[in-house]
Parts: C-alpha cells; structure tokens; sequence
C-alpha cells in the first residue's frame, strides 16, 4: 500500500502548493482521498486521473472537495480509457446537496455514506469515525491488503475517540492546523496534540498534514515530535510518498 500526498494546506493553496488531497494504491487499486484545491494537477504528475477507481471525501468544506467538479469535467471531457465507466465518489449524506452533486450523469455517480457502515473499496477496507467539526465530517481508517493500516483523522478538534480508532495504527495522518499554544475554539488538532495521540494511539509513524500557511512548519513538526516521543513524525509535502 502506497501513499503519495497531492495536497496539504489547510483552507487555501499558498504558494503553489494544493490543500487536502491524498492517492492510495493497493494491488492497482488507485484512491482518492479528499480533492482540495490544486489536487487535481498534482494527480496527473503520478497517475492518469481515468485510472482512479473512486473517491473518498472526508467532509464538504472547500479545501477538501475544490477539485471534484473539475475533475469531474476531466472525465468528461477526455476520451481516454476510463478504468470505470463512471467514477464512484464517496461523501457524506448528512448534506444532501453536496452528496448529489457528486453524481454527473454518465460520468461519475454519487455514493452516500454515514459513517455507521464498513465500506470495501477493492482490496481497501474503510471504517469511519464522527469527528468534531463544525460540519458532519468524518476520521478514516484503512486496512490494506496484507493488514495495513492508514488513519486519517480529516478535519476535528481532539477528543478521545481518536484514540481506539487509530489504535496500532502503521501511519497516522493528523490534521495539525495549529502550533502548540494556539488560543481559543479548536476546530483542527494542534501540534502537541497530534503527537500526543500518536504516542497514545502507539502508531507505528506520524504524518502531519492540513498545515497552516503563517507559521513555520519546522517548528510545527519539533512540537509534534516532542509530543510524540519515539514514534517518527514526518511533515506532508507535494509528492511525499510513503510505503506501508
């Protein structure tokens, strides 16, 4: 199982690097997690966007679905070899708006989630997690096919529940929009926080990710690191890729 990050902004692009966005590869299976602003661009530098077998989408805020309508028009407006005849997208149902619009006849067709089922995509199995957002969003965990297993908290403010769901975890993603002493109402993890529940959750490495775009990262993945303790943490980058 392979993962290449294609985005990882948090709220908008800066400085030609994309928000939210993620490729999954399992056994020829290709995953789309998330598709921020930019992600679409970063796709096609690893993979033709027609030989996506589907996308997942954590939630509906901008920075993380920016790119579905135009990779929506990509489809179909190229005449290429589509892997599927309409690409499935996965998105919430609690916005039923958004969750239509996923569908555009004949070329990608929407598939409603509640975060309460187990999904099988190929060789990928997806359970889910209600996070603390101020809209329904929700935390992935991924089994691959030889038992690994990729958590991705998508957008949440830290509660305990985190903790189970990314338990024995060999890669964590966590959303660190913050630096340690951030004041106020948290929508998103803090760097402290995400190492913490790394170091709690004893995964087997740490990716932080949805960055902020004011303040300097080095120092974001130092406190993270700290809280982390031995566990590695690594900072996401456009065309990371990490293997599992």
């Amino acid at each position: 199982m392979k993962l290449t990050v294609l985005g990882y902004y948090g709220g908008y692009p800066y400085q030609g690097q994309g928000t939210s966005g993620y490729l999954l590869q399992d056994q020829g299976f290709n995953l789309l997690i998330d598709c921020g602003s930019g992600v679409l661009n970063s796709l096609q530098k690893f993979l033709d966007p027609l030989q996506l077998d589907a996308v997942l989408l954590t939630h509906y805020h901008h920075d993380h679905i920016a790119d579905v309508g135009v990779l929506q028009y990509y489809w179909q407006l190229h005449s290429g070899s589509k892997k599927e005849a309409q690409l499935p997208i996965y998105g919430p149902t609690q916005d039923p708006l958004h969750c239509a619009s996923l569908t555009l006849p004949g070329v990608t067709i929407s598939h409603g989630y509640a975060g309460l089922e187990i999904l099988q995509l190929g060789p990928l199995t997806v359970n889910f997690l209600t996070t603390v957002h101020p809209v329904p969003a929700f935390a992935i965990r991924i089994t691959g096919s030889q038992q690994q297993i990729l958590t991705y908290t998508a957008d949440t403010a830290y509660f305990s529940g985190l903790i189970d769901f990314s338990q024995k975890s060999d890669l964590l993603i966590a959303d660190t929009n913050f630096p340690a002493q951030q004041p106020g109402k948290l929508w998103h993890l803090t760097s402290t926080q995400a190492g913490q529940l790394a170091s709690q959750a004893q995964v087997g490495q740490l990716l932080i990710s949805h960055l902020p775009q004011e303040y300097p990262l080095d120092q974001l993945q130092k406190q993270a690191q700290t809280a982390a303790g031995s566990i590695p943490v690594q900072r996401a980058a456009t065309g990371l890729q990490i293997d599992l």
